[in-house]
């Protein structure tokens, strides 16, 4: 392989093409691909998600900082653009002013594709001359879609038709709708491969663990969008999980099992939300009811019957002796 790349980047140096090959590096993959960046007017919250067929697209192509803004550098890659372009945000530039410096110290600017998006919901585009076609993007109102090495030239305009006609959708459903309507239109024209969904709030708060709203990454599969897909719903039925977490904390049981209900409505199968869902039952006086569904968790897995036992020692099972029996 290694022999290969050298031959390729002798022949690439004797064509007036040799002087593009100096900007591909080891260190900067080819993402090319199709991506949006977006602010939601409502909430503040910023959004950057990327479809490729290229490895684990999201290390590459898309960064945010809450308060701050996000950032999509993709075609021939230059990722220093993500973090420099967000430190030019914070102090002061503009997203069009930190786009232009960024490219004036760039050799390749023309084979590059950069949006940058500020927490005011300004944006700066970039598309390359020399992006292999079809390439092009759109801006919008709070939000751009850009796409290169596209297989028709009409994965973008559907990107942006698709975004626009469905605000009345939840933030990050909106921003998937986006991809679907790029995949529908031809998408990459190599396939699939990746792809990422990066939500993070408008404004940077006191506690930074918490600014990231959403961190979706598909690495490496034969359809990452229908995964990201699955990925964002596996994420909201868990916000349920989490908010039932919390009923159970400050002691209401009944909102719990009610927030653990909608989860499981959610997820079926998922053994975690339905033996939640029975531990709630249990602390709200239904033992019997727990216990049957307890009784088939355990049949498939007879490691949530151990955990059973250890609840009533954290408070989080007060039970009879007796109850506590049927149970297990």
């Amino acid at each position: 392989m290694k022999r290969i790349l050298t031959l390729f980047l002798l022949l690439m140096s004797l064509y007036p093409l040799a002087g593009k090959a100096q900007f591909y590096s080891t260190k900067e993959p080819l993402a090319h691909t199709y991506s949006i960046v977006a602010m939601d007017p409502e909430t503040g919250n910023m959004a950057v998600a990327v479809q490729s067929h290229w490895f684990s697209v999201g290390t590459a192509v898309s960064w945010a900082e809450a308060g701050v803004g996000v950032v999509a550098t993709q075609s021939f890659t230059n990722k220093s653009f993500g973090p420099r372009g967000l430190a030019l945000l914070k102090e002061g530039k503009s997203p069009q002013e930190a786009l232009d410096i960024l490219l004036s110290t760039d050799e390749g600017r023309e084979v590059r594709q950069v949006a940058i998006l500020d927490a005011q919901g300004r944006v700066a585009v970039h598309t390359g001359e020399d992006c292999i076609p079809y390439a092009g993007d759109i801006a919008g109102e709070n939000y751009s879609v850009q796409a290169n090495m596209m297989k028709t030239p009409e994965v973008w305009p559907a990107m942006a038709a698709a975004y626009e006609e469905n605000e009345a959708l939840p933030f990050p459903e909106r921003i998937l709708k986006a991809l679907e309507a790029a995949e529908r239109q031809g998408g990459d024209i190599r396939g699939k491969q990746s792809a990422v969904l990066l939500v993070v709030k408008g404004e940077k708060s006191a506690e930074p663990w918490n600014d990231e709203i959403i961190n979706l990454r598909v690495d490496d599969h034969p359809e990452p969008i229908k995964e990201l897909a699955r990925l964002l719903k596996t994420y909201r039925a868990y916000e349920f999980m989490n908010q039932g977490d919390v009923a159970v904390e400050q002691g209401n049981m009944a909102e719990a099992k009610d927030l653990y209900s909608q989860a499981e409505a959610m997820f079926p199968e998922n053994l975690e939300m339905q033996y939640w869902h029975a531990i709630t039952l249990a602390n709200n006086g239904q033992v019997q009811e727990a216990a049957k569904m307890l009784q088939k968790i355990y049949k498939k897995n007879e490691d949530w019957r151990e955990l059973t036992r250890r609840l009533p020692k954290v408070g989080l099972l007060n039970l009879p002796k007796q109850d506590l029996q049927k149970l297990l």
